[in-house]
Formats: structure tokens, C-alpha cells, sequence
């Protein structure tokens, strides 16, 4: 029995899996379907054709070092260790770093920026938390422990789970997650930021700012929402996507960042965004104590420089900025836009990751490695900025992404 097990799909990262040979207790859906799944890379490709893994590396670091400014790409869903060494070899060949938040949760980095954030952990939203608010967000279906783990049904020192907190959940549509709540309110899609902006006026003593009608919700409604926010012993708001990739991005979540500090005025709150893979907050953490910034980095002028827009993936592929790519345990052939697509069948493609996918298509060196959480062990952060370790539960003839990311630094800095 090997206990502990941290689970390596989403930002829950929960922490109490068991493992008995194959069989795991404690995993969702989704985790069983990230220890089950047996489709992998089964050895180093350059062009199709089976290689060595020293012919692989070797091939890739000739084309990172023959790149003008090369694209490293991914990170997510890997450990802070090789994440570090990535950071280092983009700033050696003077190329952009950048991952997986600048298609999702972007917005969040940017508003955090310029208004900081009233955060916490999701051991206080188990512990403390009175009220809970899912705002854009649908953790049933993306985070299936989510509720039961750290929010609506938890036990914890001070709540006695589900009879103790009052839940409410705003979305665009009825999902799955709006059955669990006490309050559901439908918005209309992009009404986010006026919405926040209207109970900021009622929390701070001015319903009379406030129109009749809101966002899809009457003012009589939001007075309610508002008054049952201020209610809380301790608030907790979590929010997604559906904040994040509406009208008003960045400024949708300034909003909500801002409403979070009036209502501790009031009592106590605290804001946690609902990452996605179990690496995410890495892949912006490591980089942002190693250089400053966390995503849309260019090396080119030997020093970091963040220009969100110009140095994000996706709007250097469509440029014709980079000439060549490395993508590390990340797959953006999948959900890139087809421009961005386009650009990167036409230049030099490194791929390592454990398992196949749209990405390994086009990949000019495929490079296999172990499995994260599984194969390979390493540090890595919850979505709420915890570190934790993660373990190795089984042995593997596959290097980890540290050992590959050693090897090409080695070669390129020689």
C-alpha cells in the first residue's frame, strides 16, 4: 500500500490517494482516467522514424541552437524542476517562454498585477468557509472532488460540511455544479464585469446607483446577493473561465478582485481563480521567481521582457515570430487557432511528453518520458500556490522531463 499519492491532473492536486498494485482508492473520474490510460509514446522519433534517445536530444538541441528565437511552450502539466531548467534554456538561446495561462487564466496574472489579491488556501475554504460562491466556474465536471474535498460537503475544524454553508453559484447556463447551491443566478453572457460593479454599489451603500435590472438579474436580486455575501463569517469566491474569457477579461477579474476587498470591510473573504492542470500555477510561479514574469517571456535582447500580446504563444506564431518550437507536456495543435496552427507545421517542432496526441503529428523529434505523479517524482503547486511533492509509485525504463531537460542544456550551453 503506498499512501499519499498526490493526483497529477487538476489544480485540486489532491494529496490523499491510495495505491494498492494498480488499483487506486480516493480518485475521481478523471484521475482514474489519468492512472489508467495506457496509450504512450513508446520511443524517440526524429520524422517519424524510431531513434535513440541521444539521437533525439542531440537532434533537438541542433535546432534550438541553429533558431533565431525559438518558442519553449507547455509546462503545465510537468515539475518546477524541469520547468526551472526550461526557464534557463529559453534565456541561453534567447528565445520566448511561455505557457499554458496564456490561453486561460492570463486575464487572472494580469489583474493580480495591478490590484494584488486577497488570496488563501482551499484548506481555509475547508476549515472556515460559511458562504462559498462559484462564479464561472463548474467544479463538478473539472474539479469532481472539488466539493466534496475542499468546499460545499467538507468537514472541517469550524463548518460541519454542507448544513453549514450557504452556496452560491453564478453562470451563464444551469450546470451541473448550480445543483449543489442554495442561490443559482442566471446572468447574461459578458455582463460580468457590471454586475460585480453593481454590487460593489450595494456593498458600499449606494443601491441607489444601482438600475433596475443588471446583467439578466433584477436590482431586488442582487440586493439579496449582495446582503448574503456581507452575511458570511468567512466568504470564499472562486471563479474560472467564464470570468476570464468574457467581455472585460482582465478587468472582469479587477472587478471581482476589488468587490473581494470591500466585503472585508465587512467580515472576511477570500478569492481563489480554479486552475486547470495539476501544474499550472508552476509554470507561472517558477518562472516569475526565477526572471520576474510569468508567461509571454522574451529573451531576445539578453534580459526578460513581458509584453502580453505580442510575446504570448499563440500571437508569435501568427507573427512569424518564432522559427522554431518546443512543446513540453502540453498539446497546442489541439486548441490553438488554426493560424497559429499553421505556423507551427512549417517550422521545426520538438515534442516531449509521455503520450500521444494532435501534437506528435507534427513534431519533427518526439522525445517519450515518464509520467509525472506516476513515473517520476517532483515539486510541484496546487492551485492555491501550495507546494507539494509529488511521488513515484512505479519504476520506468523512460527518463523524467528533469533528465531530458539536463541533457539539451548541457548540449546547448557546450
Amino acid at each position: 500500500m503506498i499512501k499519499d499519492v498526490v493526483c497529477t491532473f487538476c489544480g485540486n492536486a489532491c494529496d490523499d490517494i491510495e495505491f494498492e498494485g494498480d488499483y487506486g482508492r480516493n480518485l475521481c473520474p478523471v484521475g482514474e482516467a489519468k492512472f489508467a490510460r495506457k496509450e504512450r509514446i513508446k520511443t524517440p522519433m526524429i520524422n517519424g522514424k524510431e531513434v535513440s534517445y541521444d539521437e533525439a536530444i542531440e537532434k533537438a538541441a541542433e535546432i534550438l541552437k541553429s533558431s533565431k528565437r525559438p518558442l519553449l511552450y507547455g509546462w503545465s502539466s510537468t515539475v518546477n524542476e524541469a520547468i526551472r531548467l526550461g526557464v534557463i534554456i529559453a534565456e541561453k538561446l534567447g528565445g520566448i517562454y511561455d505557457q499554458c495561462s496564456s490561453v486561460c487564466h492570463a486575464p487572472t496574472t494580469l489583474a493580480m498585477i495591478e490590484q494584488g489579491i486577497v488570496g488563501g488556501t482551499l484548506g481555509q475554504a475547508k476549515n472556515r468557509a460559511d458562504v462559498v460562491v462559484f462564479w464561472g466556474c463548474n467544479p463538478v465536471e473539472a474539479h469532481p472532488r472539488h466539493p466534496t474535498r475542499y468546499s460545499v460537503m467538507a468537514r472541517g475544524f469550524l463548518t460541519r460540511g454542507r448544513s453549514d454553508r450557504r452556496v452560491i453559484v453564478v453562470d451563464v447556463r444551469k450546470t451541473p455544479t448550480a445543483y449543489l447551491a442554495t442561490d443559482f443566478y442566471m446572468i447574461k453572457p459578458n455582463s460580468d464585469f457590471a454586475i460585480f460593479t453593481a454590487l460593489r454599489s450595494i456593498v458600499n451603500g449606494h443601491e441607489e446607483a444601482v438600475p433596475d435590472r443588471v446583467g439578466g438579474l433584477k436590482k431586488e436580486e442582487l440586493i439579496e446577493l449582495a446582503k448574503t455575501l456581507e452575511s458570511a463569517k468567512y466568504g470564499l469566491v472562486f471563479f474560472g473561465l467564464g470570468v476570464t474569457h468574457t467581455r472585460g477579461h482582465e478587468r472582469n477579474v479587477e472587478a471581482v478582485i476589488k468587490l473581494v476587498q470591500d466585503l472585508n470591510k465587512k467580515t472576511r473573504y477570500i478569492l481563489q481563480p480554479m486552475r486547470g492542470h495539476f501544474n499550472v500555477v508552476g509554470s507561472g510561479e517558477v518562472p516569475a521567481w526565477e526572471v520576474g514574469f510569468e508567461y509571454a517571456i522574451d529573451f531576445s535582447r539578453g534580459y526578460a521582457r513581458f509584453s502580453p500580446g505580442e510575446f504570448t504563444a499563440v500571437e508569435a506564431l501568427i507573427r512569424g515570430d518564432c522559427d522554431a518550437a518546443m512543446i513540453v507536456a502540453s498539446d497546442p495543435v489541439a486548441h490553438f487557432p488554426k493560424k497559429a496552427v499553421e505556423r507551427l507545421k512549417k517550422i521545426p517542432v520538438i515534442q516531449i511528453d509521455p503520450h500521444p496526441n494532435l501534437t506528435t503529428k507534427i513534431a519533427d523529434v518526439v522525445i517519450p518520458t515518464a509520467i509525472v505523479g506516476i513515473e517520476a517524482e517532483g515539486t510541484i503547486y496546487r492551485m492555491d500556490g501550495v507546494p507539494l511533492r509529488v511521488k513515484k509509485i512505479k519504476d520506468t525504463n523512460y527518463p523524467t522531463d528533469v533528465e531530458i531537460m539536463e541533457k539539451l542544456l548541457e548540449k546547448i550551453v557546450r
